[in-house]
């Protein structure tokens, strides 16, 4: 069950050395990807949900190795916070959806012009084969980090769906020329 509104969250305080940078940018990294959204200057906040806490524990062990220290605060927010934190956690989800149906629009355009130039190579059709596989991997991973179900899911599994429907397509000519 996704967490609610009022449900748990886990504040982080990072503190790393800015030389070398190498390990402020893996932790940033790692709170990046598991969702976590900035709050302000070394400040992060994610839902208390167990991948959550996975991430920001590798995100602390990250800002050991570069001498700097992550402190984990497990919280509820005030009836008056819950919203506006939530509202910052599903807006950053929101963008990354917000991008990724843009690849998706690319994508399908990409196969429109090799039809329309009928490009109908295997090497061509690998390549695209690749995009695919790749926008797959990206919408699991904002999947795996949109613990409340944000609007942009759903339209985002119908754009895959199309850029799958595009794919089959596109090999169905490929094949035919290849084998004609």
């Amino acid at each position: 069950m996704p967490p609610t509104e009022n449900s748990a969250w886990l504040v982080m305080i990072v503190q790393v050395p800015a030389a070398p940078s190498r390990h402020r940018v893996a932790v940033w990294r790692e709170l990046r990807r598991f969702g976590a959204v900035p709050l302000g200057q070394g400040t992060w906040v994610a839902p208390d949900v167990p991948a959550c806490r996975d991430g920001a524990n590798k995100a602390r062990d990250l800002a050991q190795t570069g001498k700097g220290e992550l402190i984990l605060l497990m919280t509820h927010a005030s009836d008056d916070d819950a919203p506006r934190l939530r509202a910052l956690f599903d807006a950053a989800r929101e963008d990354e959806w917000s991008e990724f149906l843009a690849d998706c629009v690319k994508f399908t355009e990409e196969i429109a012009r090799e039809i329309a130039k009928q490009k109908f190579t295997l090497a061509e059709l690998e390549e695209e084969e690749q995009s695919l596989d790749r926008l797959r991997r990206w919408s699991r991973t904002i999947r795996a980090r949109d613990v409340f179900g944000s609007a942009g899911a759903t339209q985002a599994e119908g754009m895959l769906v199309r850029c799958t429907s595009a794919l089959d397509e596109f090999a169905g000519l490929v094949y035919r020329e290849v084998h004609s």
